[in-house]
């Protein structure tokens, strides 16, 4: 019996369902720190939702949102509004993160796109070798293609 089906219906369908209610409706209680886990885990797809919802937003340098975005801001709005606090440039941010390979690359895990040492663009991943970006000035936030093998992975902890 999978867990969704030991559930009360209105509390899976109501997305309600934390590990004290686990706990007071008997059921399997996660092992130590799986809330903290998956509650780190959840900022990263949050901010990956958030730089979505932002499709069509056209590009403008220096611009953090809500309603334009260069590259940086685009990650900083939307970790900011998932609740992490990220620097202002795309190097700064590559700074912060915990760096990590293309193999263990994750949803929402930042795409810092580099010229020898030098970072000048980054987005968001969003699976299938995609990342959401502002991309350029004329341009719109939207999802695409990374398109060069000169990217570096970094991960919001």
């Amino acid at each position: 019996m999978t867990l969704r089906m030991q559930m009360p219906h209105r509390l899976v369908r109501a997305g309600t369902v934390s590990a004290l209610t686990l706990v007071a409706l008997g059921g399997p209680t996660p092992a130590p720190g799986a809330a903290a886990e998956a509650e780190l885990a959840s900022i990263p797809v949050k901010a990956l939702r958030i730089a979505a919802s932002k499709q069509g937003a056209p590009y403008k340098w220096g611009a953090k949102g809500p309603d334009s975005f260069d590259c940086s801001g685009l990650t900083l709005y939307s970790y900011r509004r998932a609740g992490r606090a990220l620097p202002r440039t795309a190097a700064q941010q590559y700074r912060r993160t915990e760096h990590v390979a293309r193999s263990s690359r994750r949803d929402g895990d930042l795409v810092f796109f580099h010229s020898g040492s030098g970072i000048y663009h980054v987005g968001i991943y969003a699976g299938d070798d995609r990342i959401w970006h502002a991309p350029k000035a004329g341009a719109v936030v939207r999802l695409e293609r990374i398109w060069s093998r000169a990217v570096w992975y970094g991960r919001v902890r």
